[in-house]
């Protein structure tokens, strides 16, 4: 097989011919300095919060069947009022399991709300209490 020779092909470079560049001078603009004025700080008068209404809806007494009438007692009040009684009578009492304090532990009077359960979280308590409200 005869071997053939590649042609070896010179690279042909350009040599880098420097360009006179004619030098600019340098101009500085001239800036106008800007008058600062001052600007008139107008306070705000605050208004005057309203006290919230709560919604009438909320404050709407409810009839207490007599199971929770032993617990809270036996007159009509709010739904709001009567978890707040509930949460008083069971801090009063120390209700509240010691290791997981999102379970409540009935005592006698409890066990009748909720329905013969021992022990009940805080959020089944509100379902549980509200079938003795009419």
């Amino acid at each position: 097989m005869p071997a053939k020779k590649k042609a070896k092909k010179k690279a042909t470079r350009k040599k880098a011919t420097k360009r006179k560049v004619a030098k600019k001078k340098a101009t500085r603009k001239k800036v106008a300095k800007k008058k600062v004025t001052k600007k008139k700080v107008t306070k705000k008068k605050a208004k005057k919060k309203a006290k919230r209404k709560p919604n009438p809806a909320f404050m709407r007494p409810w009839n207490i069947s007599a199971a929770l009438g032993d617990v809270i007692g036996g007159k009509p009040i709010p739904r709001t009022e009567v978890t707040k009684k509930i949460w008083a009578y069971i801090k009063k009492n120390g209700l509240q399991d010691r290791v997981k304090r999102t379970m409540i532990n009935a005592d006698a009077k409890l066990l009748k709300v909720f329905g013969g359960k021992k022990k009940v979280s805080m959020f089944e308590m509100t379902k549980l209490i509200s079938k003795h409200l009419s």
